[in-house]
């Protein structure tokens, strides 16, 4: 391969990839369970016996509270959606290129953000 520019992950190095996404998707879909059963558990705080001000303080924060959560667990499905049209990818071998450059996307980005479709120099050209 002297002198090529290569481009696409091999095999062994798609199955790496590929591990590393199974086990951000089963930690995904862990965080969302949480997630989901703290906004189903937030209803009671014990707060009944305590001043009205407080009260209404409380209710005020558990609202805000159930948007936070909402919004969270939104954004884990979206990345949890995200995890597994990598593994699509990866089935494809197009893993790992960039959608704009068409060149390989680092390792080491990839690493970070698994889910990733674009090269750091395709994110800075959108900037």
């Amino acid at each position: 391969m002297a002198g090529r520019t290569k481009t696409r992950y091999t095999d062994k190095e798609l199955e790496r990839f590929k591990k590393l996404i199974m086990q951000k998707i089963d930690q995904a879909k862990q965080d969302l369970d949480l997630l989901k059963s703290a906004y189903m558990n937030d209803s009671d705080n014990g707060t009944d016996d305590t001043s009205p001000t407080f009260k209404a303080f409380e209710e005020g924060s558990e609202t805000m509270s159930k948007e936070a959560n909402t919004q969270l667990a939104l954004r884990q499905e979206k990345f949890i959606r995200d995890l597994k049209n990598a593994l699509i990818r990866i089935e494809n071998k197009t893993y790992g290129v960039c959608r704009v450059t068409g060149k390989l996307i680092t390792k080491k980005r990839l690493m970070v953000v698994p889910h990733a479709t674009l090269s750091i120099e395709a994110k800075n050209m959108q900037n």
